[in-house]
């Protein structure tokens, strides 16, 4: 049962395929979404597993763009686009429908784009910092377990802004002991990779203040927060684990 739905999850997040029988039921994945740190662990090894063994033969400026388009592509860019309308949602002039419209709209707008290159530029400067195949590898896993565990955490604290994609996430992760068993997930994994000083644990709260940032934010233009809210949560975690933990590395 745990490695169907596992199945279904990461099929859910990357471009991994899954038998269709898995993957066609939202309400089924949402509600497993306390598991999301458990994939984090899978895809965090695939992709750090590749950046280790190029870091042997390609130069870290090199090895930093290869590995941001390999999140890229495993991800099918879902929540990369999801920052690029969470930005363009935020900075629409309007009350919540023109925001909403905005964030829906297929064009990326301004904001988006500089969105986009701001991050893309931060995941190849902050994976191009470390110097050692071996911490490259376990940040990378530490820091996609942490933007796993962020998007379970806004949809446990945050209130749909409409009926849509975040809904069935965000009520069935109201039940405490699921963010209990995805805090308990998270947490020896990120003190284990975290490389030393504790590291990974303030790479964890790191990502939890940027998640109610994000949250906060969402709350007050959107009226609460939406699936392009919770991608973006992914991806800015993401990132801001990383860099907490190249700077660990130097």
């Amino acid at each position: 049962m745990v490695f169907e739905s596992m199945r279904a999850i990461i099929s859910f997040l990357t471009i991994i395929p899954a038998p269709q029988s898995l993957i066609t039921n939202i309400q089924s994945i949402a509600d497993k979404m306390y598991l999301f740190p458990l994939a984090g662990i899978i895809i965090g090894v695939l992709i750090g597993a590749l950046a280790y063994g190029i870091s042997f033969y390609l130069q870290p400026l090199l090895v930093g763009l290869l590995i941001t388009g390999a999140f890229i592509i495993i991800t099918g860019a879902h929540h990369t686009d999801a920052l690029a309308d969470f930005a363009d949602g935020l900075m629409a002039k309007g009350g919540a429908e023109v925001k909403h419209k905005a964030m829906r709209d297929p064009a990326v707008g301004s904001a988006g784009v500089a969105a986009l290159v701001l991050y893309i530029a931060g995941m190849i400067i902050a994976l191009s910092s470390f110097h050692h195949g071996i911490r490259l590898l376990t940040s990378i896993t530490a820091a996609e377990v942490i933007a796993k565990y962020a998007m379970a955490l806004q949809s446990y604290r945050g209130l749909s802004a409409w009926e849509g994609f975040s809904s069935p996430f965000t009520s069935a992760m109201k039940d405490r002991r699921k963010i209990l068993v995805a805090t308990a997930i998270t947490l020896p994994i990120v003190w284990f990779l975290g490389g030393g000083y504790y590291a990974g644990l303030i790479s964890l709260g790191i990502s939890a203040a940027i998640a109610a940032i994000i949250r906060y934010a969402s709350n007050k233009t959107l009226g609460g927060i939406s699936g392009d809210v919770i991608g973006a949560s992914n991806e800015l975690t993401r990132l801001s684990s990383l860099i907490v933990l190249s700077l660990v590395a130097l």
